[in-house]
């Protein structure tokens, strides 16, 4: 064990469970030193605490940017106990040391994410003295304890009660690495939005110096292969409804490629207000289905490909009951994924004890803000999300025929479902379900014929049915293999320099033709 605490300096923008964490220092013996509005609450609490400028003997000044950077506070940090010329100097300068900081910083993320938030604004929210007191404790964590998160605040005292006052040096390094781990991310955000700004405040969508901090939340196996090495992390902030905040209900450890299919799973079936049901093997879809029920929706996305859906995720958006395990185990499963499941549903599903069960609040989570990254050799490609989403009232037609209502019903729900297919993507569709999909084919009339031989492979016939093109038809080759596979309507961006000629064979072949204006590329 280390030392005990016998001085703690208190300075907290944050306030929640300050008091009774304080109040628990004190009844160990803890002096309290403090800062503003910390030093004014913890006064208004009865507290004994001594304001920073008292034990300086010099005040805070300039609107409070000066209120902690003295020789008195971060030489009582800083000094070594096991160093006896630290210590010395402490004692020539009267300086007692600081055994425990407790500071979190002043709110900057939250200051700059209020609309209308100015440079001005947003610079008087970057904290100084905070920062510098985090980094100095943390540095000499093997006789200083820093405490940034009030959430760690009963577990600390638990620990100070039960160990005369003192903390194990394995909490100071923990504690030491969640300070620096804050700092970072905290000049993390004030470097993103400052680098994406002008002189005159005007700014960017990109900042020069990009950021991003992830929370491990498991290291994983292996990587998609057994020699690769991986880990999954979250952002820095935990967002509701996505698989970082999925919870794991039973079954074997979720491997680096359950993670990415069940990601790519569960963001297409959200996508759906509809009961919705879809299956994913190897980042593709390979069916989809909204229906009355959750069960409905299931049978029709199985139909799409029964043998690619063998050990596939499944998703549903809806909470699933036991009779949707029932025919869901039937075949072989890896990962189940629900906002919710029914204690019938967790009753069958126990008999299959190595599928893996995820349950995700289907929260909302189209933040703006939001990155999509990817990691090339000796960089990164950063993105915004492909948060699109298709507005009925501003498709075209541009054929002379034009859509059913039902048709157009099966063209949105089309059009949904090829935005989450790799590129170049084909899908087919009828009565809200998937007959046939092509993905990932280097030639966009080759997936147009391998969506075909998926149908047929499932017995399923595209007389009748719709299809969607995630980019534009470069070519007529494209749109006749569509209808020679019997669709009757299509929907595709446009914008090739050959859309005269895609309208007109769409026109020749009777087919009913619509233009989103946006593209879906997902590589």
């Amino acid at each position: 064990m280390t030392a005990p605490i016998s001085q703690a300096l208190l300075s907290v923008s944050d306030k929640t469970g300050l008091v009774d964490f304080a109040c628990g220092l004190v009844a160990l013996g803890v002096r309290l030193l403090s800062t503003g509005g910390t030093a004014k609450a913890l006064m208004d609490a009865t507290l004994p605490v001594t304001e920073i400028g008292s034990y300086t003997g010099f005040p805070e000044m300039l609107d409070g940017r000066v209120k902690t950077l003295h020789p008195k506070v971060h030489g009582g940090i800083l000094a070594r106990r096991d160093v006896p010329e630290h210590m010395a100097a402490l004692e020539v300068h009267g300086i007692p040391a600081i055994d425990l900081v407790v500071v979190n910083l002043y709110p900057f993320r939250q200051a700059v994410a209020k609309p209308g938030c100015t440079l001005a604004d947003a610079i008087e929210n970057i904290d100084i003295g905070g920062p510098a007191l985090l980094r100095a404790a943390a540095k000499n964590y093997a006789h200083v304890a820093v405490v940034v998160d009030p959430a760690d605040y009963a577990e600390l005292l638990d620990e100070l009660r039960a160990n005369s006052g003192k903390l194990s040096p394995a909490r100071h390094f923990a504690l030491a690495q969640k300070a620096f781990a804050h700092t970072a991310a905290y000049d993390g955000a004030i470097s993103n939005f400052l680098t994406a700004r002008d002189a005159d405040g005007s700014s960017r969508r990109f900042a020069d110096c990009f950021n991003w901090q992830g929370v491990k939340l498991q290291e994983l196996r292996y990587g998609e292969n057994p020699h690769q090495h991986a880990a999954f992390y979250r952002d820095e902030t935990l967002v509701p409804g996505t698989i970082a905040a999925a919870s794991q209900l039973q079954g074997k450890e979720l491997s680096y490629n359950n993670i990415a299919d069940s990601d790519a799973a569960w963001e297409c079936v959200r996508s759906f207000s509809d009961p919705a049901c879809v299956i994913v093997k190897h980042a593709n879809p390979c069916g989809a289905a909204v229906a009355s029920t959750p069960l409905e929706a299931y049978r029709k996305a199985f139909a799409t490909d029964p043998t690619s859906a063998f050990g596939g995720i499944i998703a549903f958006n809806r909470e699933v009951g036991g009779e949707v395990i029932e025919a869901a185990s039937e075949q072989f499963v890896e990962v189940l994924v629900a906002p919710a499941y029914r204690a019938d549903a967790l009753e069958a599903i126990a008999r299959k004890s190595n599928v893996r069960v995820l349950a995700i609040a289907n929260a909302s989570h189209k933040a703006s803000g939001a990155w999509d990254m990817k990691r090339v050799g000796g960089g990164m490609l950063v993105q915004t999300l492909d948060s699109d989403d298709l507005d009925t009232a501003a498709l075209k037609v541009v054929t002379r025929k034009a859509p059913t209502p039902e048709q157009l019903a099966d063209l949105r729900f089309a059009w949904r479902v090829a935005k989450f297919v790799k590129s170049n993507a084909i899908v087919y569709c009828a009565s809200g379900r998937t007959l046939g999909i092509g993905a990932g084919q280097m030639s966009r009339v080759d997936s147009t014929k391998v969506a075909a031989i998926k149908a047929a492979a499932a017995g399923l016939s595209l007389a009748g049915s719709v299809a969607a093109s995630d980019a534009f038809f470069p070519f007529r080759d494209g749109l006749d293999v569509v209808a020679d596979n019997g669709a009757v309507a299509v929907i595709q961006p446009g914008g090739s320099v050959r859309d005269a000629e895609v309208v007109a064979a769409a026109d020749e072949r009777d087919i009913a033709m619509v233009f989103t204006g946006v593209r879906h590329f997902r590589h």
